[in-house]
């Protein structure tokens, strides 16, 4: 609907904390970037941040992002990537940067995060357009904040646990096919009571 008829979504809400902890350890890897050594969240994995002349744009969705040109489809896949690793052995390593408050750290992927593992994937796909060697590990640094403090003392104090990912490309080009077949139909797809886009067109006409 927004594609073809110019439906927007209705604007998400920001998630002005979870941008400044995302934004900040850009910062701090990007030292390491430079350096080109191992920030403590790398040591034990062996792997140094990429220093790729294209990893400005590669984290930008705004300016193009990892982008691949379909040649079937006639149409640009893209996304911006949190973070990029890499090994001795030029193998690249997908890095998404996550940030919660809860009791407890988050350690392990959680069960209803399928849409972080997909967007891993894509983006480990979108790499190997563009030509590198990308392991199916990926990682997910999770930051989670310690609600559970006596105090505040204008600081939030923050447990961050590194969390692998084996991820699989295999089901994208099917769902790309899936999607050209949507975008070229002259139908709109059938409602989805579960779908809050979907209540929200309709409410709205």
């Amino acid at each position: 609907m927004e594609v073809k008829m110019k439906v927007k979504r209705p604007p998400g809400f920001p998630f002005s904390l979870n941008n400044a902890v995302d934004t900040l350890l850009k910062k701090e890897l990007d030292v390491h970037r430079t350096l080109g050594t191992a920030h403590p969240l790398q040591v034990h994995l062996n792997l140094v941040p990429a220093n790729l002349p294209q990893m400005n744009q590669w984290r930008d969705s705004l300016r193009g992002g990892v982008a691949y040109h379909h040649p079937v489809h006639h149409c640009t896949y893209y996304g911006g990537i949190d973070d990029l690793w890499v090994d001795a052995d030029s193998t690249y390593y997908v890095v998404d940067y996550k940030a919660t408050a809860k009791a407890e750290p988050v350690m392990t992927l959680l069960d209803w995060a399928d849409g972080y593992r997909r967007q891993a994937e894509i983006y480990q796909w979108l790499l190997r357009k563009n030509g590198l060697r990308v392991s199916n590990t990926a990682y997910f640094v999770y930051c989670t904040g310690d609600n559970t403090r006596d105090r505040f003392d204008n600081r939030l104090l923050f447990n961050t646990h590194v969390i692998p990912y084996e991820g699989s490309d295999a089901w994208i080009e099917g769902a790309l096919e899936a999607l050209q077949l949507c975008l070229n139909s002259p139908d709109v797809p059938p409602f989805q009571k579960d779908c809050e886009y979907c209540q929200f067109a309709e409410r709205n006409g």
